[in-house]
């Protein structure tokens, strides 16, 4: 069950520090975007805020599975599902849904693999924040702009 509260921000644009940490992310520097994502979900103090911790703990498993730091790598990816799951498969332009989907995926493989996960094969499953600077024009259901 989707959260009601979170409908009406659905469609808000990303805060300056939220879009730095998706674009740090999708560079693959999982630490600085963390950085950045941690400021959007403190200064946010509605619902929205736990879709950056979420894309946030997704970062931080990265992070971890790149050391090798295997049972923290779940324990953040089980985390982030939780933050994420309230969330449609599309909130201020960025792709939830697949974000869920990737992150269960790579947590499945991790799980199954242990004691003894193969490194090389999770690290070649991260994946980039898929997103939409401007939610409102790829939303089909929202009237075309006034002339005015």
């Amino acid at each position: 069950m989707k959260n009601n509260l979170i409908d009406p921000l659905a469609n808000v644009p990303l805060p300056a520090a939220a879009l730095r940490g998706l674009q740090l992310f999708n560079a693959g520097d999982y630490f600085e975007a963390h950085e950045f994502l941690e400021t959007a979900w403190r200064a946010e103090t509605a619902p929205i805020r736990e879709l950056y911790r979420g894309i946030l703990q997704v970062g931080v498993g990265f992070y971890h599975l790149q050391r090798g730091n295997f049972p923290g790598a779940h324990k953040l990816f089980q985390r982030a599902l939780r933050w994420l799951e309230p969330f449609p498969a599309c909130c201020q332009g960025i792709n939830v849904e697949d974000v869920r989907t990737r992150t269960q995926h790579i947590d499945a493989l991790l799980v199954k693999s242990l004691p003894d996960p193969s490194q090389s094969t999770l690290e070649s499953l991260f994946f980039p924040i898929q997103f939409d600077l401007h939610p409102l024009e790829a939303n089909d259901d929202q009237p075309p702009p006034s002339d005015r």
